[in-house]
Parts: C-alpha cells; structure tokens; sequence
C-alpha cells in the first residue's frame, strides 16, 4: 500500500494521477487529507481516503496502518517555518510507530553553506526533516526538489505583459526551474520501481537560468519588449509599497530574489531526466505555455 500526504494539493494530487498513470491499482493507494469533504474527486476514483493532520499523532498513526511507502509530501504551513520541521518529524514518528518501510520525502534543493543564504531558515526546515528521517531507521529517500516553473509568473507580476518591465532584484543570478507536474512524476517513478532506499535525488533541470533570459523568453513569446530591472532591494521594497504590495508579499518576493541573486539554486542536475526518460519542461516551453 501506498500512501500519499497532502493528497488533495497540488503535488500529492498530481502524484497520485501519476502512480494511475504508471498502472498501480487505486486499491493500493491510499490519500491522507485534513478535511474529507474536500476529497470526493479522490473517492469517486476508488482510493481510500484517510483523515489525518500532521500536527495530530494519534490520527497519523491510525491513517498510516497497513501502508508500506509513505510519499511525505512537505508542509505548506504558512506560518513559522519552524512549524513544518515540528510537523515532518510529527509524521515521521508516526510512520515509525506504523511500521512504515520506506518514506519518500519531498525535500528542496540545496547547496554547500545554504546556512548563510536568504532562504536560510526555509532550507534548514528541510535539512533538520532530512536528518531526522536518516535517523528513523526507516527506509528513505529524499527528493532534493528545484524551485518550480510555476513560481516565474509570480515574480514577474500579473502586469508584466502590461508594462514591459519585469521588476525583481535577483540581478544577474540563476535558478534551475522545474515544473511541479514532473517533480510529482518523479515521485511516482520512485514509489514504483526499485533501488531507491536510502537515497537523496537532487532533482533539477539540466540548465539553469537568469531573469534576464526569463524577461527575454516572455518579450519573446508576446511580441513586444520586456524589460528586466534588478533594483537594490531598498529601492525594490519601496517601489513595491508604491503598488499597495501586501507586506507579507513583499517580504517574500525580496528574500527569493536575494536568494537568486546568491545563486542557491543554482543546481543543474540530470537525475529528473532519468526519471522522467525525456528532457524536463524548460523555462522557455513554460513561458510559451503561460504568455
């Protein structure tokens, strides 16, 4: 048995579309939501729906009973990041107590000394999950995701194609873009073939890329000139305040941008080729996609 965490989201949700994909039966699959209200698209396809949240140990326990492969999709806790890391090692003691075999864990792309990037605190959550379940003495693998293709329309602005500029101070750094979608497949092909225990997969595209290129993909596919500005990040956050940008926002588009401009994740890998047996989507065919 199977079973999927966050399965109503949008990682665990593709994932499960893709271990039907790749021919497992829904009676060896199994979904843990919070709210089983929200899961009738899961029911009506056969799988059995279980209620658990990662902060309730008792119903992780009781969800995870006769469950071989745990795929443990990470918290989306929007508040302290501190939270998800209590949340992971929650869940990861309950499979434990279940007599899971084997977790795959969706962990974030890193790099020597992440400690002293911007997204430090964001990192180091993953990095405490990842010790933690090497530890656990279950069977792992972590799955090193790169940042998602999904997240480019979001530092550009809904109004990029408007005005022509494309404004984020990650000056001249890169990120190796992946889609969510593959990322999910990735996970799947893992959950359904051998050899993967105690493994860590840095899953990224083959190339990296910089706003300047992303500016040039969407000036590309609309027509008309785009224009990238990386301002300091003062400047940045003022002109941001100008545009009645929620500070919360704010504070989040300049701590990626910062994080881009330290290169971060700057990671070029060909492991989620191998996975996925053909190239992963680039920044330029999302581009063409979403313009």
């Amino acid at each position: 048995m199977i079973l999927v965490t966050g399965a109503t989201g949008q990682f665990g949700s593709k994932a499960i579309d893709h271990l039907l994909n790749k021919g497992v039966r829904t009676s060896e699959i199994s979904a843990l939501v919070r709210n089983a209200a929200n899961a009738d698209r899961l029911k009506i396809r056969g799988i059995e729906v279980k209620v658990g949240d990662y902060t309730d140990y008792d119903s992780l326990v009781k969800a995870f009973q006769g469950v071989e492969k745990l795929l443990l999709v990470s918290s989306n806790d929007r508040q302290a990041v501190e939270n998800r890391t209590a949340q992971h090692i929650n869940t990861i003691k309950a499979a434990k107590e279940a007599n899971v075999k084997h977790i795959v864990y969706t962990s974030f792309v890193r790099k020597t000394n992440f400690e002293n990037s911007s997204i430090a605190a964001f990192q180091n959550s993953h990095a405490q999950t990842e010790a933690y379940l090497m530890a656990s003495g279950i069977d792992y693998t972590i799955l090193q995701n790169g940042i998602y293709l999904e997240m480019i329309p979001v530092f550009a602005g809904e109004k990029v194609a408007e005005t022509g500029v494309l404004l984020f101070p990650a000056k001249e750094g890169k990120a190796s873009y992946v889609l969510r979608e593959e990322l999910a497949e990735a996970a799947a092909q893992v959950l359904t073939t051998e050899g993967h225990e105690n493994q860590i997969y840095s899953l990224t595209n083959s190339t990296s890329v910089s706003f300047t290129e992303i500016a040039k993909a969407i000036a590309g596919q609309l027509g008309k000139e785009v224009k990238y500005q990386s301002l300091e990040v003062d400047l940045f956050e003022s002109k941001m305040k100008q545009l009645e940008v929620p500070d919360l926002y704010i504070g989040m588009f300049t701590m990626w941008a910062m994080a881009h401009a330290e290169g971060t994740m700057d990671v070029s890998n060909d492991t989620l080729a191998r996975f996925l047996g053909r190239k992963p989507t680039t920044m330029t065919q999302f581009i063409a996609q979403i313009y």
